[in-house]
């Protein structure tokens, strides 16, 4: 799994020293692999911070610990909201080779709204 959240940061030093403490809480948990600060090169105030979990499973279980609830959750409350935070890995490629991973979402990931576990209280068209 890949968290992406995106920033618009106004006080550069401050803000990389929150994500320093972030990126050391979240890259000590098991089952995250790496995380990446980067500051865009287009407009000099936006942000994206990237983690990459071997599992959901591992990604909400890094976010159990305390330090991380202290540090973490709040930095991540600060993203820009506008487009989704967690993706699903499809391919990946290292050293010239692509490897394809099988998705985890159930196959009606897409079509189930809030509220519609069960199924839809009346049926969609």
């Amino acid at each position: 799994m890949l968290l992406v959240s995106r920033f618009r940061v106004s006080d550069p030093a401050s803000f990389t020293a929150r994500v320093r403490r972030a990126l050391e809480l979240l890259t000590a948990q098991p089952g995250c692999r790496a995380g990446t600060l980067a500051r865009s090169t287009d407009e000099d105030d936006r942000w994206v911070l990237t983690v990459e979990f071997e599992s959901v499973v591992a990604y909400r279980r890094a976010m159990s610990p305390f330090p991380v609830r202290e540090h973490v959750i709040p930095l991540l409350s600060e993203a820009l909201t506008d487009e989704p935070a967690m993706y699903e890995p499809t391919l990946t490629g290292t050293g010239g080779e692509v490897e394809e991973h099988t998705s985890v979402l159930a196959q009606d990931a897409f079509t189930v709204r809030l509220g519609e576990a069960s199924g839809p209280a009346t049926p969609r068209s």
